[in-house]
């Protein structure tokens, strides 16, 4: 490879949301963190602005420009929001589906385009207008993905790749195609990212010409978006830097065309305050206010890990709603595999319990049995099927080790007590529902980044609840910088004032 190769190749992102001290709020040991929250989404429920749908009071009147401006601000808001909040983000390649009519319009164009190339090359003599404007369109792709200290390189695809002497070579009979794919695949070794190294060592086995100069074309759209992701990620700190400035500006606009922009959020905080607490002088209020709103966002946040879809989102959540309910999703799925998995070790003996590899093979199991569970009724129907996996299981791990096979009754009894953990009021699901609800909470109260201890009896299932953990935590985290002041009011508002 040569020095001067480009190499975007992991661009995946592991920054951390960084929080600002503006919206801090004091813990009770006098340490600053910020309350924490989440990201927002479009639905016609919450975001009535984007149709010029507003509440009926009280009435206010609003243009039609100001109306798509705040859309239109909330669309740029999303992005910048979804950068910052997934750690993973990337561009990804925009295909249509499969049964999709642009698919169909586009994969007929790309054919034509193809078929006429070789049809042309295939003629004696060979015709190249197809092959000029490829090689045009090829050499201008190889420019763009050029970083600036590239100049040597650039310098000599403007000399190799010069179009008007390609055609004069043409002209006279003299046009080696295929000298000119094997120069563009020497500059794409050079360039693309080591990713892309077994795509270019395809092209170089590649023997008909068409298909060698579509491959290139393929390829260069790789790199195009290799090189689009590198870019992101070296300016990810700016955006990162810049986006709470950014998503209060837009949601500022949004609650200008709105008549109460924070009715939700507000029914949502309001929840977890006590309107009773004593209220300290006026020396302390501050403070006082600032802890009560730091108490209740972080409680409020843990109650949108278990949402009605049918109630709206906070306003301030929309961005985040789709992220949200997939982090609930992952916690039903996790409490009920973890319930089982309790549940059936605490009924197969001690013998069985302590056999670490059957442990692992019960959770992997399992977890396939419930991967696409979503709600109660999806767990009901599945549980018999669980019931017989699990009880096969045990008995072949006991006829492996040698240990007493349990019986026709105690098959029974347990594969009851699996199709119990169904029931709404099942008391070993609630206690892990409730282990996992406070090992959320004490990640996004805490000011620190000190290790947390994994709740008691799920030391198995570690590797899922922190990546849960730290993606909530990440939406939580930049959630509370850039909505804090509006928490902060809402929570003044109801709290009595001091004397």
């Amino acid at each position: 490879m040569n020095n001067e190769k480009s190499a975007p190749q992991d661009i995946s992102g592991s920054d951390r949301v960084r929080t600002t001290s503006e919206c801090s709020v004091t813990s009770d040991d006098g340490g600053a963190s910020n309350f924490a929250g989440n990201r927002q989404r479009t639905t016609s429920q919450t975001f009535m602005i984007a149709s010029g749908v507003t509440a009926a009071s009280p009435p206010k009147f609003v243009s039609l420009e100001e109306i798509m401006q705040a859309a239109n601000g909330m669309r740029d808001m999303n992005l910048v929001h979804q950068i910052v909040v997934d750690e993973n983000f990337r561009l990804e390649k925009a295909d249509p589906e499969p049964n999709m009519f642009q698919k169909a319009i586009r994969d007929t164009m790309h054919k034509a385009f193809w078929d006429i190339l070789r049809q042309e090359l295939s003629r004696d003599p060979p015709c190249y207008n197809q092959a000029f404007t490829l090689l045009e369109e090829v050499k201008q792709i190889l420019l763009d993905l050029l970083l600036p200290q590239h100049t040597k390189i650039r310098q000599q695809i403007l000399e190799v790749l010069d179009i008007p002497l390609i055609k004069q070579q043409a002209e006279q009979g003299i046009l080696d195609f295929t000298y000119y794919a094997n120069y563009i695949i020497s500059i794409m070794a050079k360039m693309c990212a080591q990713i892309r190294d077994e795509k270019i060592q395809q092209l170089r086995e590649t023997v008909d010409i068409v298909g060698v100069y579509k491959g290139i074309l393929e390829t260069l759209e790789l790199m195009q978006l290799d090189m689009a992701n590198f870019a992101l990620q070296i300016i990810k700190p700016d955006i990162i830097n810049h986006s709470v400035e950014l998503e209060r500006e837009k949601f500022t606009k949004y609650l200008a065309v709105q008549p109460d922009g924070l009715e939700h959020t507000r029914k949502w905080l309001l929840q977890h305050i006590k309107t009773t607490e004593p209220v300290p002088s006026a020396v302390e209020y501050e403070k006082f206010i600032r802890t009560c709103s730091k108490r209740a966002f972080t409680s409020a946040c843990i109650d949108l890990l278990d949402w009605d879809k049918s109630k709206p989102y906070p306003e301030t959540f929309i961005l985040d709603e789709e992220r949200l309910y997939d982090l609930q999703i992952r916690t039903f799925r996790l409490v009920a595999i973890a319930t089982v998995m309790l549940v059936t070790l605490s009924n197969s003996g001690p013998d069985v319990e302590s056999i670490s590899a059957f442990k692992q093979l019960l959770k992997d199991h399992i977890t396939i049995l419930l991967q696409s569970v979503t709600a109660d009724k999806d767990l009901i129907a599945i549980l018999p099927n669980v019931a017989e996996q699990v009880i096969n299981d045990v008995k072949e791990v006991q006829q492996k080790h040698s240990l007493p096979v349990m019986g026709t009754s105690q098959q029974a009894m347990l594969k009851d007590l699996i199709n119990d953990i169904g029931k709404e009021d099942h008391k070993v699901k609630l206690i892990v529902k409730q282990r996992i609800k406070e090992f959320y909470l004490d990640i996004i109260e805490s000011a620190t980044a000190a290790p947390q201890k994994v709740p008691t009896g799920l030391t198995a299932f570690q590797s899922e609840l922190t990546a849960i953990a730290g993606q909530f935590l990440r939406i939580v985290s930049h959630n509370s910088t850039v909505f804090c002041i509006y928490y902060y009011d809402i929570i003044a508002a109801a709290l009595p004032k001091s004397s």
